[in-house]
């Protein structure tokens, strides 16, 4: 978290995870250079700049569609989400380089303004083997820049959360059009099925780590709970992990039920900042701390630690033996409620 934005708050972990995507980047674009050049030594440097590009892009979007849903899936995998934007940046500058080159090769060495010429070279829209595909790429590039651009925290801000998600959640948009842009450039330039079957098993893929973490998010949320005088059972006292947290949906909301000192605190699940899954992350100086990007709030009040301002609902809880119940009306947010102290 940052009190005042910079264009980047540079760590040791962001400039290592930075170094690794170039170092990726690069290998990749060398390699990829090094086999076109052995199957076919007359492909043009023009050729091999678009294509290595783009190629490297759609890894690129492949990597940061399945990071999600593998961290829900095994948490693990958290560390390579702490910074995705990074890559999603480095993504969209693989695709402006990939669309900045094609552009230039195909549509600005005539008399048409070459955007222009993108519309209008190919006016085939009705024809599925001739459809003008760059089209496609282009609305997916438009896509990925105003994603790119609106990636910093200020733009988070000042977007609002709700917004800013909304508009970030376009990159399922871009991924469908780049899927077809690629499939049909494929198949109307090369006939090439090796790209066509590449790419539908990465869909596959993405498809099915959604679908995995989807099916595991609702199993959760099916749980049924016994109602006993306006107060919803959770779970045993053994059962909440020291300094972690044991996630309970009540009224299509989730609330985490945080574990720490020999107390229990239950607050609102999902962080201000981008959403993230508040009880997945754990307890860090005295602090709930979101797995996803850091943002840290106290777990009595819901409230982040001064100066910053974010906040959270909070919960009323008590124990009967060894069983927690909640309450399931929420208090406002940043609302301070006493810890309920562990009886042994």
């Amino acid at each position: 978290m940052g009190l005042e934005y910079k264009f980047v708050l540079w760590n040791r972990y962001k400039k290592k995870y930075d170094l690794v995507i170039a170092g990726f980047s690069i290998i990749f674009l060398l390699l990829f250079a090094g086999i076109t050049l052995i199957v076919n030594r007359e492909t043009t440097v023009e050729t091999l700049v678009i294509r290595g590009f783009g190629i490297l892009a759609v890894v690129m979007l492949h990597l940061i569609l399945v990071i999600g849903p593998l961290c829900r899936l095994q948490p693990k995998f958290l560390p390579i989400l702490y910074n995705r934007r990074h890559l999603g940046v480095s993504m969209f500058l693989a695709a402006l380089v990939h669309g900045g080159f094609s552009i230039f090769q195909f549509h600005a060495l005539g008399d048409t303004f070459p955007i222009y010429s993108i519309f209008t070279s190919n006016l085939d829209y009705f024809s599925l083997s001739n459809f003008p595909f760059q089209v496609l790429g282009f609305f997916a590039l438009l896509i990925l820049f105003s994603m790119a651009a609106t990636s910093h925290d200020f733009f988070l801000a000042n977007l609002s959360a709700v917004t800013w998600k909304r508009l970030h959640m376009m990159v399922y948009v871009a991924y469908v059009l780049i899927l077809l842009h690629v499939v049909l450039g494929a198949f109307q330039q090369e006939t090439s099925l090796f790209t066509i079957i590449v790419l539908g098993l990465g869909f596959v893929l993405v498809v099915l780590l959604h679908l995995l973490s989807a099916r595991q998010e609702l199993r959760a949320d099916k749980i049924q709970s016994v109602e006993t005088e306006g107060w919803f059972r959770v779970c045993e006292v053994d059962e909440i992990e020291d300094d972690r947290a044991k996630i309970f949906t009540l009224n299509k909301e989730r609330v985490a039920i945080f574990k720490y000192e020999n107390k229990l605190s239950a607050i609102h699940n999902v962080c201000k900042h981008q959403g993230g899954p508040l009880g997945e992350g754990k307890i860090i100086d005295g602090c709930i701390t979101c797995p996803w990007h850091g943002y840290q709030y106290l777990p009595k009040n819901g409230q982040s630690p001064p100066p910053y301002t974010e906040k959270v609902a909070t919960y009323d809880l008590k124990l009967v033996g060894s069983t927690v119940f909640i309450d399931p009306n929420a208090h406002a947010e940043g609302t301070e409620v006493e810890p309920l102290i562990i009886t042994k």
